[in-house]
C-alpha cells in the first residue's frame, strides 16, 4: 500500500496543522506495512520551525510555486507528480491523482462555526477545499468527535465516512529535566511564578479577554504571578499587541518562542490559561495536560473533549468566569495538584504512535472499500 501525503503546510507558518503533520508523518513512516512518500517531492522533516530557513527559501519557494501551478492546471496536467498512489491524503492539493483513494483529515470547521474570527479569502479557500475534498473523498480523519461532529451537522458529510483518530503530544513534554527548564526560564528572564498563554495572537484565541482577566486580579495576586503569552503575530491583531508589546502590570510577551523551548516553558509554569472561541482539537492544552500543567480553558468546541474533566472550563465570553477560574487555580495548591494528576491521566489518550497506527488501519479499509 502506497499512501502519498500532501505536505505542503510544512512550507507555511501554521502551528497546529504544520505540527500534526510533522509528528504524524514521522510516525507514519515508522510503521510496517506501508510505503509512507510525501507530495511535493521531499524525502524527510528534518526539523519542525515556524521560521523561515534562508537555507532552504529556494526550494521552499519552488515547491509553493509548484503548489500553486498544480492547483490551477486542469487535473490532467497533475497526475504524474503522484507516484501511483493507492492513498492520496489531501492537506491543500484540490486536484489529486484519480487512481488512488482520496482522504483528508478535518481539523476544524471554524470557517464555518466562527467565520468572523478568519479573513475572507481564508474562508473562501476552506470552503472551496470542502467541496473538492471532503465532501467526495473516501475517507476522512477527524482530529476529534467534535470536528466529525461538525462535519456532518454542518457539511453533512456522511458520519460513517469519518474516523474520529486523535493526534498525539511529543514525548519530551512529559520528560524534562529541572535544567532544560531553568535553562529557558533564564533564557526569557522568566524570575517568577507565571501563568501561561500558548498560541497565535489572533481573534479565535480570545487573548484580549484573558488580558482583562488578568488585569482584574487582586493586586496581591497579579503581584505573585506574572502573565506570560508567547505565540507569534496572528491577523487583525493590532489592538491586542498593542497591549502585549505595552503591557500595565507583569504581563510578558515573549513573541515567537521556538517548538525546541516550548515543553520548557510549559513545565516551568504554574497554570495554563486558554480561552480560546473554537478549537478542532486544542494542542495547547493537551500539551499542557502531558507537562503536567493545571488547566483553564474554554468549555466550548473540542476542549471539554480533549480535557476530559481534568480542568476548569469557563465561557470565553466571560471575562469574569475566566477571571475567578485563574484565582481559583492560582491560590490552591490542592486543586492544582489533582488537577496536574488528572491531566497527565487524560492526556493518555494522545499518542503519536497510537495515531499513526489506527491511520494505517484507517487506509488499509479505505484501500480496501470495508
Amino acid at each position: 500500500m502506497r499512501i502519498t501525503i500532501d505536505a505542503l503546510p510544512l512550507l507555511f507558518r501554521s502551528a497546529g496543522m504544520k505540527n500534526y503533520l510533522y509528528y504524524w508523518i514521522q510516525h507514519l513512516q515508522r510503521e510496517s506495512g506501508a510505503d509512507v512518500r510525501l507530495f511535493p517531492c521531499w524525502e524527510g522533516t528534518a526539523s519542525l520551525d515556524h521560521e523561515i530557513d534562508p537555507k532552504r527559501r529556494r526550494a521552499t519557494t519552488f515547491r509553493l510555486g509548484l503548489y500553486l501551478l498544480l492547483n490551477r492546471l486542469p487535473p490532467a496536467f497533475t497526475q504524474p507528480f503522484f507516484f501511483n498512489a493507492s492513498v492520496f491524503h489531501s492537506s491543500k492539493v484540490i486536484h489529486p491523482p484519480r487512481r488512488a483513494k482520496l482522504t483528508a483529515t478535518v481539523y476544524d470547521l471554524t470557517c464555518w462555526v466562527v467565520p468572523e474570527t478568519h479573513l475572507p479569502a481564508t474562508i473562501a479557500a476552506e470552503r472551496l477545499f470542502a467541496e473538492r475534498i471532503w465532501k467526495p473523498a473516501d475517507g476522512l480523519i477527524a482530529i476529534s468527535e467534535n470536528s466529525r461532529n461538525d462535519a456532518v451537522r454542518v457539511l453533512r458529510i456522511p458520519q460513517e465516512k469519518i474516523s474520529v483518530i486523535y493526534p498525539g503530544v511529543p514525548e519530551v513534554y512529559s520528560s524534562l529535566s529541572p535544567d532544560r527548564v531553568d535553562a529557558v526560564r533564564r533564557k526569557y528572564h522568566l524570575t517568577r511564578p507565571y501563568l501561561l498563554y500558548v498560541g497565535t495572537i489572533e481573534p479565535r484565541k480570545n487573548v484580549a479577554l484573558l488580558l482583562d482577566a488578568y488585569n482584574g486580579l487582586p493586586s496581591s495576586l497579579a503581584g505573585e504571578f506574572d502573565l506570560v503569552v508567547a505565540g507569534p503575530r496572528g491577523w487583525s491583531s493590532s489592538e491586542t499587541l498593542a497591549r502585549l508589546e505595552n503591557p500595565s502590570g507583569n504581563v510578558r510577551y515573549l513573541g515567537y518562542v521556538p517548538e525546541v523551548e516550548l515543553p520548557s516553558l510549559y513545565a516551568g509554569a504554574t497554570a495554563f490559561a486558554y480561552p480560546s472561541l473554537y478549537e478542532g482539537f486544542g494542542f495547547p492544552v493537551a500539551q499542557a495536560m502531558v507537562a503536567g500543567v493545571p488547566v483553564v480553558t474554554s468549555g466550548v468546541s473540542s476542549l471539554p473533549e480533549v480535557t476530559g474533566g481534568a480542568a476548569l472550563l469557563i465561557d470565553p465570553h466571560s471575562t469574569a468566569e475566566l477571571q475567578g477560574a485563574i484565582e481559583k487555580i492560582l491560590t490552591s495548591p490542592s486543586l492544582r495538584t489533582r488537577l496536574s494528576a488528572e491531566g497527565r491521566i487524560q492526556a493518555r489518550r494522545f499518542s503519536w504512535p497510537d495515531s499513526a497506527r489506527r491511520s494505517i488501519e484507517f487506509f488499509s479499509r479505505v484501500v480496501s472499500g470495508c
